[in-house]
């Protein structure tokens, strides 16, 4: 199992989709379609604005009946954000998500973005902990 972001990361690669601010929510709910994602890092320059998810579409646009072709990225996105540096512990992303009800959570160094950890990257590494374990346990037991 990993022990922090970093080895996530390094399985997964440091790829961040972002989106500016003055960016329409129709062109972010279409890019998100486009690539199968949940949610986009809001940037301006290097840094870090928001968070722009499936749930701020929900509940701050379509709730609204606001025209997503006229409504703003950065006056739907979520802030603050949480972020964590490469080295934080695997653990620790599991309770400030858990506790924060957040599923992305941007990874920062030297106040630049390099890279992003999802609940589903979490859920992800998990799974193949367990398989591993299954599978040394199955070896042991044909080993008798």
């Amino acid at each position: 199992m990993a022990s922090t972001v970093q080895e996530i990361l390094a399985r997964k690669g440091t790829d961040v989709v972002t989106i500016g601010p003055e960016a329409d929510v129709g062109t972010a709910a279409a890019r998100m379609n486009q690539l199968g994602i949940g949610g986009l890092v809001v940037v301006e320059g290097d840094e870090v604005l928001g968070l722009f998810t499936e749930r701020d579409i929900m509940t701050k646009v379509v709730s609204a009946c606001s025209d997503p072709c006229t409504v703003k990225v950065g006056e739907m996105m979520s802030r603050p954000v949480v972020c964590c540096k490469p080295d934080t512990p695997l653990e620790y992303c599991k309770m400030v998500m858990t506790d924060k009800r957040i599923r992305h959570m941007p990874v920062v160094q030297d106040e630049k973005l390099c890279g992003i950890v999802t609940s589903g990257d979490l859920l992800a590494d998990e799974v193949q902990d367990r398989q591993e374990t299954i599978e040394l346990l199955y070896q042991y037991i044909q080993s008798w």
